[in-house]
């Protein structure tokens, strides 16, 4: 009893005390983000830009024609018989969380003396924003990121989101070459670890990214054609020789969460035992019988394992790497292409054991390929080089990124194929396209899709799902919006999503 007595007096003290120390008081405000470091939300904000990435890069490598499924599961309708409403492809909580870190960043970086992440943090936030617009159109973004200030944020027109982002990034590259990144802090960036040239070179081509995007709408070329001559006229150029990623040697460990997240998913485990889903995407037949048409079975290698995927020696098919052992799959095929008999993501992408690969937002491929683009619709815009200088550097730099022969590249030119050997090939711009296509795969599902709804290049095959020739031609607003912010849902009227283009898809 004494004892109890004194278990009761502690208590009382305690809570006597709690009642002015407010100890008791656990009524905090969800909405408000608590005290952080914006060098720490940075880092995690990188982070968690790749993790989400993974699945819209995979919607979109389906959807542009690259990637299918084997027939060791039961064949995806929301998939490949486009069955899906707007339960399904709720990409936008994520990304819109994910730009909240990069807001909290750019809002405190100064009064943080952290100046040197806001340019970045601008970048990024640019990068979310054009792949929000890229999938669903009209959204929020004068009005968000503004926590409890708006709760039901109005939708800003896409065209408008676009041309805003183009200021953006220039208020990035300001940032970025006004402050270098303070030496104690260059860990703190796991994509470029602090330099800021890479940082404002990577504005740059994402600007580029955005402007050619819009590169077929009536009217826009004066537009284009100014804000190219502009970057030119900043100086800082292109990335070039590199790619952009997130994380890599030293972030990602083998360790159970810490993994690259494709590796994670598609891959092996931290112990190296080989994910169920690594049976599930496929090549498609379509994409591995243009390569072996074209006679670019080096990148066919990279980009795909032979039949029996990968063998006891890391990167390396169990089969000979001869074209006839590599199979794709028909689009939505539901029979007759099981795991074994088909190619698997090759060594491009997955190898055992290599869990610390970048994550990959953007490739020196893509950038010299929307170069030669430029140069080829804009003879006159300020670009140094030729349009065929460009594409063949394309061509190369995709050679790099998969990691085959970088001089063997060259064997293209001269060729006389079509879409590989610039003088040979009777359309650039188709050319071009196509490259872009191939170059995208297995690295930037999500660019693939948009530039396929963008050209309509390739031609690629209908699912064997679908009987009709309806495609995908963005998602429906999510759900979970519509039930947030239903009235400004609502105000963007009825969204087909076979029907409702974007305002850069003109036909």
């Amino acid at each position: 009893m004494k004892i109890k007595s004194i278990f009761i007096s502690a208590i009382v003290a305690v809570m006597s005390s709690a009642c002015n120390d407010t100890f008791l008081d656990i009524n905090t405000n969800p909405n408000t983000l608590p005290t952080a470091s914006p060098n720490y939300v940075f880092t995690n904000a990188e982070n968690t830009s790749a993790a989400n990435m993974v699945s819209p890069n995979e919607t979109g490598s389906y959807w542009a024609g690259q990637w299918t499924q084997s027939n060791g599961y039961i064949i995806s309708t929301t998939l490949f018989a486009y069955n899906f409403t707007n339960g399904d492809f709720n990409y936008w909580d994520g990304y819109y969380d994910n730009l909240n870190d990069y807001q909290f960043v750019i809002n405190n970086a100064d009064s943080y003396n952290q100046k040197f992440l806001k340019g970045p943090a601008k970048v990024m936030k640019a990068l979310l924003m054009q792949q929000l617009v890229d999938m669903y159109g009209n959204v929020p973004y004068s009005d968000a990121l503004k926590g409890v200030g708006s709760l039901a944020p109005k939708f800003d027109d896409q065209k408008a989101v676009y041309e805003d982002l183009i200021k953006l990034l220039d208020e990035a590259i300001v940032d970025i070459k006004a402050n270098a990144f303070a030496s104690a802090f260059t860990s703190s960036d796991i994509i470029f670890k602090g330099n800021t040239t890479k940082w404002a070179r990577f504005a740059n081509s994402l600007k580029l990214r955005i402007l050619m995007r819009q590169a077929r709408i009536s009217g826009r070329d004066a537009y284009i054609k100014t804000e190219i001559n502009k970057i030119v006229s900043e100086g800082s150029g292109f990335i070039t020789g590199e790619d952009v990623g997130v994380g890599g040697t030293g972030f990602f460990l083998a360790t159970a969460g810490k993994l690259n997240p494709l590796y994670d998913r598609w891959g092996y485990d931290a112990n190296g035992a080989k994910r169920a889903l690594n049976n599930f995407p496929r090549l498609t037949q379509y994409l591995v019988n243009s390569l072996k048409t074209s006679n670019d079975t080096l990148r066919l290698k990279r980009i795909a394992y032979a039949t029996g995927g990968e063998g006891t020696t890391a990167g390396v098919s169990s089969k000979a790497e001869l074209a006839v052992n590599y199979v794709g799959v028909p689009f939505g095929a539901s029979s007759g292409f099981l795991p074994a008999g088909s190619s698997a993501l090759g060594p491009s992408l997955l190898v055992k054991g290599a869990y610390d690969k970048p994550y990959i937002l953007l490739t020196a491929s893509e950038v010299q390929l929307n170069l030669a683009e430029a140069k080829q619709r804009f003879s006159d815009v300020a670009l140094p080089n030729t349009a065929k200088a460009y594409f063949e550097e394309g061509i190369t730099q995709s050679f790099r990124a998969l990691g085959a022969n970088v001089a063997l590249a060259a064997a293209f030119k001269g060729s006389k194929i079509e879409n590989y050997d610039w003088d040979a090939s009777t359309n650039k711009l188709n050319a071009i396209a196509i490259q872009k296509w191939v170059t995208f795969t297995n690295f930037s599902g999500l660019e693939a899709w948009a530039e396929y709804r963008k050209t309509g290049l390739p031609v690629t095959p209908q699912s064997i799902q679908v009987t009709d020739t309806k495609r995908p031609v963005r998602f429906f607003y999510p759900n979970t919006e519509s039930g947030a912010n239903q009235a400004n849902v609502t105000a963007q009227g009825t969204i087909d999503a076979f029907a409702t283009r974007l305002f850069w898809d003109v036909d």
